[in-house]
C-alpha cells in the first residue's frame, strides 16, 4: 500500500513517515502543493494524507486539481485548522476523512484503514477471497481453518496489494510501487522472494503466476 504524505512541518512529517513506514506502507513525503501534484500526476497512490497549509499551493487547491483530475485517490486531510468552514471546504471538496492536529498516530491509522476499507467495500478490518484472509490490524493471514500466520512487513504489503483487487493481475513493477517506496532499494527478485515465502506459509495456490503478466489471486470463492 502506497501513501503520499503532503506535510510542510518537519517535525511531523518525519514523525508521521517514520510511523507509516512501521505500519508497513510505503510512504512518500513531499513538502509544499506543487510538489504535491507533480507527484500526483506521475505516481500511482492508494492514500494521500494532506496538510492544508502548504506552501506554493493550499491544500484545499491540490484537492480540488486532483479530483479536477479526476483522480479518485482517497485524501485524508490532517490539519490544525478547526474552523467549521474549512472542514465543510474540504470534506465537499472530495476529501474522504478529516483529522485535526494534534493527534495520536493511532488515530491515524485507524482513519487510514476505515478510509481503505470504505474504498474497497469492506466493512470488517479484513481482506479476503474465499481462500486467504488477511487480517489488517495484525497483519496476520490465514487460509481455511488452520492458524494465523504472521507475515513480514512486506509480506502484508504484497498480499495486501493482491487482496485489494482479487482476479487482477499486477505486474512486478506494480506490486513493487506498492511495496517500496522512494529511496528504497530494490532488488531484481524481490517480488519473487516475497511471493516464495507467502506460499511456503500460506499453500502453494494462494498466488497464482501469470507467465509473462504477473501475479494475482483468484476471485472471491
Amino acid at each position: 500500500m502506497r501513501v503520499l504524505l503532503v506535510e510542510d512541518d518537519p517535525m511531523i512529517g518525519a514523525a508521521v513517515e517514520a510511523a507509516l513506514k512501521d505500519a508497513s506502507y510505503a510512504t512518500d513525503w513531499v513538502q509544499d502543493g506543487i510538489s504535491a501534484l507533480a507527484t500526483l500526476q506521475a505516481q500511482h497512490y492508494d492514500l494521500v494524507l494532506l496538510d492544508l497549509g502548504l506552501p506554493g499551493k493550499d491544500g484545499l487547491d491540490v484537492l480540488t486539481r486532483t479530483r479536477a483530475a479526476n483522480n479518485p485517490v482517497p485524501v485524508l486531510i490532517i490539519t490544525a485548522r478547526d474552523p467549521l468552514e474549512d472542514r465543510v471546504r474540504g470534506l465537499d471538496g472530495g476529501a474522504d476523512d478529516y483529522l485535526l492536529k494534534p493527534f495520536e498516530i493511532s488515530e491515524l491509522l485507524a482513519r487510514m484503514r476505515a478510509v481503505l476499507r470504505r474504498k474497497g467495500g469492506n466493512a470488517l478490518p479484513l481482506l479476503g477471497n474465499g481462500v486467504v484472509s488477511l487480517d489488517l490490524l495484525s497483519k496476520e493471514a490465514r487460509t481455511g481453518q488452520t492458524t494465523a500466520v504472521q507475515l513480514s512487513s512486506r509480506e502484508f504489503a504484497l498480499l495486501q496489494a493482491l487482496l485489494i483487487r482479487p482476479g487482477a493481475i499486477l505486474s512486478r513493477s506494480e506490486l513493487e510501487d506498492r511495496i517500496y517506496g522512494w529511496g528504497n532499494e530494490v532488488e531484481s527478485n524481490a517480488v519473487e522472494f516475497l511471493i516464495h515465502g507467502l506460499r511456503r506459509k500460506l499453500g502453494s495456490q494462494v498466488i497464482k503466476n501469470v507467465r509473462g503478466l504477473g501475479w494475482m489471486v483468484g476471485k472471491n470463492a
